[in-house]
C-alpha cells in the first residue's frame, strides 16, 4: 500500500502560470522539497509527467521498490504528479519510474528540479537544502555599476575541472580549494568578472558541461550545492563578478536525463527536424510549448537568485535562431511565412531576457551568436532579441586569421584587423578568444602565431594589446593569459610550470596590466559599445603595417591615442597625426623588458610639433617597437 500523503505546493495560480508559460519560479515548486506535513518530518516531490499512468518515486528508502511510494496525479489535467513521503530527508537518493500511457513504456528518470545529483557515472537526484549564510551584501547592492554597459568588463574563461589540479592526488580542486586558489589569482590578474564553462550537473567529461543532465544542480564533481555558494560568495568578497555558461539550445539522450520523459517527446520537439541536433547528437527543446518556457526561463533565475550569479552566456544561441542550421536542404521545414528563423525559438529568447532583466536589471545575458542576425544586443521593446551583449566572432576569426601570417605578408592583409570597426558599433560586442580556439587541433594561441620564440610572444603581446585597445569588452580562456603552448586538455591541468619562464611569465604581466589600464582610463570602457568612443587617425598604412586611433571617453582629457607596429621591424622617427597640439605621456608600451619585450623604446614623454600629418594640423613622431603597441595621453 502506498505510503504517500496527499499534499501540494502549488495553487490554482501556479498551474495556470505554468501551462500558460509565464512560471518563472518552478523550483519553488516542483522537485524534492523538505517540509512537515501533519507534524510528520519527510519530502514533498512534484514531477510533469502528463503521459503517465502511474509515477513511483523509488530509491535507497525503499529499496527502489516502484510499489511502495506512487504520487497522486493532479485532478486539473496539468500533468502534474506529486505528494509528500513521510521520514525521507536530505541526502536520500531518488529517482522517477514512469509508467507511460504511451505503449507501456517505462522509464526512469532522475528528477528534472533535483538541487543535488550523485557523483558521476552514478545518475540519481539528492533530496537537499542548505541554508547558506551569502555574505555579499556590498557586492549586489554595488553590482550594477560593476555590470554595467559603460564599465570594464574583462572576463578569464575557465573550466573548473582543468583549470589546475591536485597533482599528489591526480583529482579536480573543490570548490572550496577554487574558493582560495582561482579567487586569488582572477583578483591578482585584475579581471572583473570570471566565466565558467557549464557547473551545471552533466554525466559525460568529454562534453565540457555542454549536455546537461541536472539543470538545477551544481555538479557534484567539486562538493556540495553550498560549496559552490562559497565559491560565488569569494569572488563577490574580492568585487569580481561571476557568469555562468548557460545551455538551453539542446540536452543529451541519456537514459536518466529530459529525453523521452514520460514515455513521449516532452521536453524535445516531437519532429526529428526540429528536435534533434545532427553535430551533437542530442535534442532540442520544444520552444513552443509552454510549460518548456516555464522550465528553461525558471532555470535562467534560479541561478541567478539561489546562486547570486551576475550573469548568463547563452550558449550556442545561432542553432536556436534558424531551422536551417547545420542541415541540408530537405532536413528542414520552413516556417509559416516561408523563413529559415525558428520562431518558436526567438519568442522564447525575448521572453526569457525579458524575465532576467525585469527580475535582475543589474545583470547581463550574453549571446554567443556566429550569424548576422539583428539586433541581438538591442532591447526586446526595440525589436531586438534583448541579451545585453553579443561575442564578436567576426572579429575573432579575422584577427587570428591575421596574426597567423607572416608579417611580409600582413600588408596585404590589414583590411582583416580593421574591417571589424565597420561593424563594432551595431551590437554591444564583447571580444571571445575562447575554449573554442584552443582545441581540435586549432592550437594554442601562441602556437597560432608565426616565427621563433621571441617572435611567436611579440606577436601574441601585440593580439593582446590591440584585443584591450580594441572597443568591446573582453574575454580569454584560461592558459592564454600566460601562453600555454599545448592544446587545451580538459582532462589535464593548466601548465602552469611554464610560469617559471620569463617569457611566460611576460605575458602573464602584461594581461595583468592591460586588464588594470582598461579599468583604471575611462576612455577605454565609458564608450566601448559607442563610435563615438572610437577615431581612426590612419588605417591604411599597409606598406609599414602600422595601426594608430584614439580611444574616447566622456571627458577629452581621457583620451588615449594607439599606435600598434604589426612587424618585427622597428619604426623609427614615424609620424603620426595628433588632434591637437601639447605634450603626451605614454601610458603603455608592450615592448617593455617586464614583458620579455626589448625594452630598448623607452619614450616617456613627446611635444607635439605644427606639421600637418594625417589630414590634421599637428603631429608627432615616435620611434615604433618591433611588434609593439604604446599609447599616449595628453599631460
Amino acid at each position: 500500500m502506498s505510503k504517500v500523503i496527499a499534499h501540494s505546493l502549488f495553487t490554482e495560480f501556479d498551474v495556470s502560470l505554468f501551462k500558460a508559460g509565464k512560471h518563472y519560479r518552478l523550483y519553488e515548486k516542483f522537485g524534492s522539497h523538505i517540509t512537515t506535513v501533519k507534524g510528520i518530518e519527510g519530502t514533498y516531490f512534484a514531477v510533469w509527467a502528463p503521459s503517465a499512468k502511474e509515477v513511483s518515486v523509488i530509491g535507497d528508502f525503499n529499496y527502489w521498490n516502484d510499489s511502495e511510494h506512487q504520487l497522486n496525479v493532479r485532478w486539473d489535467s496539468s500533468g502534474i504528479w506529486e505528494g509528500f513521503i513521510p521520514h525521507v530527508g536530505k541526502g536520500d537518493v531518488y529517482k522517477y519510474k514512469i509508467k507511460s500511457n504511451n505503449n507501456n513504456i517505462v522509464t526512469e528518470k532522475s528528477d528534472p528540479y533535483a538541487r543535488r545529483c550523485e557523483h558521476p557515472p552514478k545518475t540519481a537526484s539528492i533530496v537537499w537544502e542548505d541554508n547558506y549564510g551569502w555574505k555579499d551584501k556590498k557586492w549586489m547592492k554595488s553590482r550594477k555599476k560593476n555590470n554595467a554597459l559603460d564599465a570594464p568588463y574583462s572576463v578569464y574563461e575557465v573550466h573548473l575541472g582543468s583549470w589546475k589540479k591536485q597533482i599528489e592526488d591526480d583529482r579536480f580542486l573543490s570548490y572550496t580549494e577554487l574558493a582560495t586558489e582561482l579567487v586569488d589569482y582572477v583578483d591578482e590578474m585584475n579581471f572583473t568578472h570570471v566565466e565558467f564553462m557549464p557547473v551545471m550537473e552533466y554525466p559525460y567529461d568529454p562534453s565540457w558541461g555542454y549536455q546537461l543532465t541536472g539543470y538545477f544542480a551544481p555538479t557534484s564533481r567539486f562538493g556540495y550545492p553550498d560549496e559552490f555558494k562559497f565559491l560565488v560568495d569569494k569572488f563577490h568578497e574580492k568585487g569580481i563578478g561571476v557568469i555562468l555558461d548557460w545551455v538551453p539550445s539542446h540536452f543529451p539522450s541519456d537514459a536518466h536525463g529530459l529525453g523521452n520523459f514520460d514515455g513521449s517527446n516532452l521536453y524535445e520537439h516531437p519532429d526529428v527536424r526540429k528536435g534533434y541536433h545532427q553535430d551533437w547528437k542530442s535534442l532540442i527543446f520544444n520552444y513552443g510549448r509552454n510549460e518548456i518556457k516555464s522550465f528553461l526561463i525558471s532555470n535562467a533565475l534560479f541561478w541567478l537568485d539561489q546562486y547570486h550569479a551576475d550573469g548568463l552566456r547563452v550558449d550556442a544561441v545561432a542553432s536556436m535562431l534558424f531551422l536551417d542550421y547545420s542541415r541540408k536542404d530537405g532536413e528542414w521545414e520552413p516556417n509559416e511565412y516561408g523563413g529559415r528563423e525558428n520562431l518558436e525559438a526567438i519568442s522564447f529568447i525575448k521572453e526569457m531576457n525579458v524575465a532576467v532583466y525585469e527580475n535582475y536589471p543589474d545583470v547581463q545575458t550574453i549571446a554567443e551568436e556566429s550569424t548576422s542576425f539583428p539586433k541581438v544586443s538591442s532591447p526586446v521593446f526595440s525589436g531586438g532579441l534583448g541579451f545585453g551583449m553579443k561575442w564578436m566572432m567576426g572579429w575573432m576569426h579575422d584577427t587570428l586569421d591575421f596574426y597567423a601570417k607572416e608579417p611580409i605578408y600582413r600588408k596585404h592583409n590589414q583590411n582583416e584587423l580593421t574591417f571589424s570597426l565597420n561593424y563594432a558599433f551595431t551590437e554591444n560586442f564583447m571580444l571571445p578568444l575562447s575554449h573554442d580556439e584552443v582545441v581540435y587541433g586549432k592550437k594554442a594561441i601562441v602556437d597560432k602565431m608565426p616565427g621563433d620564440e621571441w617572435q611567436k610572444f611579440g606577436n601574441l603581446r601585440l593580439l593582446y594589446s590591440l584585443m584591450f585597445m580594441h572597443p568591446g569588452t573582453k574575454l580569454l580562456f584560461q592558459g592564454g593569459e600566460f601562453g600555454q603552448t599545448s592544446e587545451w586538455n580538459f582532462n589535464g591541468s593548466l601548465d602552469w610550470h611554464l610560469l617559471e619562464y620569463d617569457v611566460h611569465k611576460g605575458a602573464q604581466t602584461l594581461v595583468k596590466e592591460l586588464n588594470k589600464l582598461y579599468k583604471k582610463e575611462p576612455a577605454l570602457h565609458e564608450k566601448q559599445f559607442s563610435h563615438e568612443g572610437f577615431e581612426w587617425i590612419d588605417h591604411g598604412d599597409h606598406k609599414n603595417s602600422v595601426l594608430s586611433f584614439i580611444r574616447k571617453g566622456k571627458n577629452e582629457a581621457d583620451n588615449i591615442i594607439v599606435v600598434l607596429n604589426l612587424t618585427p621591424v622597428p619604426r623609427e622617427n614615424y609620424r603620426i597625426g595628433i588632434p591637437k597640439k601639447g605634450t603626451l605621456k605614454q601610458v603603455f608600451n608592450s615592448d617593455d623588458n617586464k614583458y620579455y619585450g626589448t625594452g630598448n623604446f623607452k619614450t616617456k614623454k613627446l611635444t607635439s610639433n605644427k606639421k600637418e600629418w594625417n589630414g590634421r594640423k599637428n603631429s608627432i613622431e615616435l620611434n615604433l617597437p618591433p611588434l609593439g603597441m604604446i599609447a599616449f595621453k595628453y599631460k
